[in-house]
């Protein structure tokens, strides 16, 4: 078996290789970089991302990140492009194409294609004195000292410096276009992230929820209440309005003080200051309120309407 303290050095050596890398990327940045996004923003087109081999995956990545916070983005294999998918660039769209070498032959048959368009060519590449490099209207330096590989050959500080450089671009364009968490949301509707940005606790409160006893009720009646709803607690509402809650915790301290309950009423063991919310309030932030607290419960109040309580357990049931 390989000895573990071995493969962590190889581990940490990879690591620290490409942190590297990605610090020397602040000092290779020039003037061509603003101007890109500049480009990009004033663009009436799309964003075009072309590659070929393991940049062409690095070109994949970025056009999802791209799409995910609001520019239109089209991943362009280099190869496809010059078998038919040339089609694919329309005439306001701006290219980015993504090299380590900046000299394969895909790349340099695919360039001026694409100048003979018209459209802007934006290059990340590795080597500055490249075809790609000098045939670009706009040239981002990727290039690296060396890779994490032990041969120095197989993509790696290489294509992590790509994808840094992606998500600079990404980033930057995001901030530009205030891109907010609400339009994040509209783009990630689905999983947990999605739930995180756009479910309320309207979509998650029923009329199951709504667990109401009145001040006057005995302790038998708010003890129904609460098994029977299993919300582990109950609002206590007076002429319609909310007036205190009742826990099960309240109810475990109420047995352990008083010997004798049969007189004591809901006013006597109620909160007066129950947590509450509003039915619009993201389930998310309702979430964090009841871990800040440390309490499983919250009253929904809407314009000092009573409409139910929330459970911790319906928010983490929704995957949140």
């Amino acid at each position: 078996m390989p000895n573990k303290k071995n493969i962590l050095i190889i581990a940490k050596s990879v690591i620290s290789t490409e942190t590297d890398a990605i610090a020397q990327l602040h000092n290779r940045l020039t003037d061509d970089f603003p101007d890109a996004i500049q480009i990009i923003l004033s663009s009436e087109g799309r964003l075009i991302v072309a590659g070929v081999g393991k940049s062409a995956n690095i070109a994949n990545k970025m056009v999802a990140t791209f799409n995910s916070t609001g520019q239109p983005s089209v991943f362009l294999h280099a190869s496809d492009a010059l078998h038919g998918d040339l089609g694919n660039i329309q005439k306001n769209d701006v290219l980015i194409c993504i090299s380590k070498s900046g000299n394969t032959e895909e790349i340099k048959m695919l360039v001026p294609l694409v100048k003979n368009l018209g459209n802007k060519i934006i290059s990340i590449c590795g080597n500055k004195e490249s075809y790609l490099a000098k045939e670009s209207d706009l040239f981002i330096d990727s290039t690296v000292e060396k890779e994490a590989c032990p041969n120095n050959l197989a993509p790696t500080s290489s294509t992590t410096a790509q994808i840094v450089l992606g998500d600079a671009m990404a980033v930057c364009l995001l901030k530009l276009r205030n891109f907010s968490d609400s339009d994040f949301a509209r783009f990630h509707p689905g999983g947990t992230l999605g739930k995180r940005l756009y479910l309320k606790v309207s979509d998650i409160i029923s009329e199951q929820s709504k667990a109401i006893v009145s001040p006057n009720d005995s302790i038998n009646s708010v003890i129904i209440e609460i098994s029977n709803k299993r919300l582990g607690s109950t609002a206590v509402i007076d002429e319609r309005k909310l007036i205190g809650i009742i826990t099960d915790g309240d109810l475990r301290r109420m047995l352990e003080n008083n010997s004798d309950i049969s007189s004591l009423k809901a006013s006597d063991i109620m909160c007066t200051t129950p947590k509450k919310i509003s039915s619009d309030t993201l389930a998310s932030f309702a979430l964090t309120i009841l871990e800040q607290n440390n309490i499983s419960q919250l009253v929904v109040i809407d314009n000092e309407k009573y409409i139910g309580i929330i459970h911790i357990h319906d928010i983490l049931k929704e995957g949140i």
